[in-house]
C-alpha cells in the first residue's frame, strides 16, 4: 500500500472518533497494554510531559514543545485531532512523521493488531510511542486524547502532568458534571509527580486536591501564580484565552527546571515567539486574510466559544460575519446562545459524518435570534462571506475543528 491507501485503510478498518464519534470510543486500556507489550514499552525510553484539559491543551502542548526544541532537546509531540493530514499528530522538532514510517508500521504490524480491533487512537498512540523511541527523542510532549484516566496515553510516567481546565465536553463519556469530568482528567495525576492545574472552579479544585493528596503529588495552581520567571516574552498565539495558557506555561516551566530540564530565558522567548513555525500549529486565532480580516479558530464547545466571543466583541469592524458549523454531539444550543446577534451568519457543515446539517443548524440558530443563510460546504460559505464583505469587515470561521480543517484544505481564502 502507498501512504494514501494506508491512511484509507486505517480510517476504514479501525473506528476513528474524529470521523464517527462515540462509536469509536473504547473504554479501558486492555488494547493499549497489549500494544505496549508488543512494542516493548517504547515510552519508557524517553522522558515525557502529559497534558490534559477540555480547552487549551493543544496550544500548551505545542508551546511546551517549541520551548524544549529551542532549549536543544530532540522533542517529540503527539497531539490530536489532525486538521489536514494524519502526520500532523506525530512530530519530532516540528517535522511530521514520514509517510514511509506510517506505511511500514501498518504493513509490518497489521497481523498483530487486526485481531485486537483497536481504535484509531489506540493504534496512532502506539505508532507515536514506537516512532519516538526509534528516533531516540530526548522528551515527548503527549497530549491526552479524551478525558485522562482511561485515555490510552495514560500509560506513561511523565516528569510533569498539566491539566489546563475543565469545561463541558464529551459528557457522554466523562460525566455530566464538572466534578465528574474533573475526576476523569485527574486520572493523569501520578504518584509523587508534580501536576500543574491551569484553571479551576471550587468543585474541580477540590477534586484535583483530593487526587494529588491521595497519590502524594505536588500540585500547583496557575491561578495562584502571579509571577513570571522569564522576561520579554512575546506570545505568537493570539486570543484572550491564550493568556490563561501563558500563565499555565509560566507555572510549568520552572517546575521542569527543578526536575532537571535546562531551559533558559532565551529558549522560552524563542519558543513562545515562534511556536507556529517550530511546531506547525494551526487554527488558533489564525489570521488567513486581510481586507477583510479573516480569522479561524478551533474552539468548539461552550468553554472555548466563550473566549472566542469575548475576542470577537473586541474586534473593531464595520460588519462582523461568522461562518459556523458544528458536529452533532456538542452542546449546540449552549454555543448558539453565546453568539453575537448583530453578526451576519453563514451556516455550513464540515465534510465529516458527525457534521450537523447546515439547514438544521440554521433552524436552531434562527430560534436563538441569529440571522443568516445556509451553505452546503465551508468553501461556499467562506466565498459568500468574502464576496459580501467590505475591506473593513471581519470574518470569523469556526465552531468545529472540522470546519477549520475544511477551510485550510480548501485554501479558498487565497482566491
Amino acid at each position: 500500500m502507498n501512504y494514501q491507501e494506508t491512511i484509507t485503510y486505517l480510517y476504514e478498518q479501525v473506528p476513528m472518533f474524529q470521523r464517527v464519534g462515540g462509536s469509536a470510543y473504547k473504554e479501558g486500556l486492555s488494547n493499549t497494554w497489549a500494544l505496549d507489550e508488543h512494542f516493548n514499552h517504547p515510552h519508557r525510553s524517553f522522558r515525557t510531559i502529559h497534558v490534559a484539559g477540555t480547552n487549551g491543551k493543544g496550544s500548551v502542548s505545542h508551546t511546551l514543545a517549541a520551548v524544549l526544541q529551542s532549549a536543544g532537546y530532540k522533542t517529540g509531540l503527539y497531539t490530536s485531532p489532525h486538521l489536514i493530514d494524519f502526520r500532523e499528530r506525530i512530530r519530532i522538532n516540528g517535522t511530521p512523521i514520514s509517510k514511509e514510517y506510517v506505511v511500514d508500521f501498518v504493513e509490518k504490524e497489521r497481523n498483530f493488531f487486526e485481531p485486537l480491533h483497536p481504535s484509531f487512537f489506540e493504534l496512532a498512540t502506539a505508532m507515536a510511542f514506537r516512532y519516538f523511541a526509534d528516533e531516540k527523542v530526548d522528551v515527548a510532549v503527549i497530549e491526552v486524547g479524551l478525558g485522562g484516566r482511561l485515555d490510552c496515553t495514560n500509560i506513561i510516567q511523565p516528569d510533569l502532568s498539566i491539566i489546563t481546565n475543565i469545561s463541558f465536553d464529551h459528557v457522554q463519556f466523562l460525566g455530566n458534571t464538572l466534578t465528574l469530568i474533573a475526576g476523569e482528567k485527574a486520572g493523569i495525576i501520578k504518584p509523587h509527580t508534580p501536576v500543574v492545574i491551569g484553571e479551576t472552579t471550587p468543585e474541580t479544585k477540590a477534586v484535583f486536591l483530593a487526587k494529588a493528596t491521595e497519590v502524594e503529588a505536588p500540585i500547583y495552581f496557575a491561578e495562584e501564580n502571579d509571577k513570571e520567571d522569564y522576561t520579554g516574552v512575546e506570545y505568537e498565539l493570539k486570543g484572550i484565552y491564550q493568556e490563561k495558557n501563558r500563565r499555565t506555561l509560566f507555572t510549568a516551566l520552572p517546575i521542569l527546571e527543578k526536575v532537571g530540564y535546562h531551559i533558559d530565558g532565551e529558549s522560552v522567548r524563542n519558543g513562545f515567539a515562534h511556536v507556529v513555525e517550530l511546531t506547525g500549529l494551526m487554527g488558533r486565532w489564525q489570521q488567513l486574510h486581510s481586507y477583510p480580516t479573516l480569522v479561524c479558530d478551533t474552539g468548539h464547545n461552550v468553554g472555548g466559544i466563550t473566549y472566542v466571543v469575548e475576542q470577537l466583541q473586541q474586534q473593531k469592524c464595520k460588519q462582523l460575519r461568522i461562518v459556523i458549523g458544528m458536529v452533532n454531539d456538542k452542546d449546540i444550543s449552549g454555543v448558539l446562545a453565546l453568539l453575537p446577534q448583530e453578526a451576519t451568519y453563514y451556516f455550513t457543515q464540515a465534510s465529516v459524518h458527525r457534521a450537523l446539517p447546515a439547514e438544521q443548524l440554521m433552524t436552531l440558530a434562527t430560534k436563538a435570534g441569529l440571522k443568516g443563510e445556509a451553505y452546503p460546504s465551508v468553501a461556499t460559505a467562506v466565498k459568500a462571506a468574502l464576496k459580501e464583505s467590505l475591506p473593513e469587515d471581519f470574518i470569523f470561521v469556526g465552531g468545529s475543528n472540522f470546519i477549520v480543517a475544511d477551510l485550510l484544505e480548501s485554501k479558498v481564502f487565497l482566491d
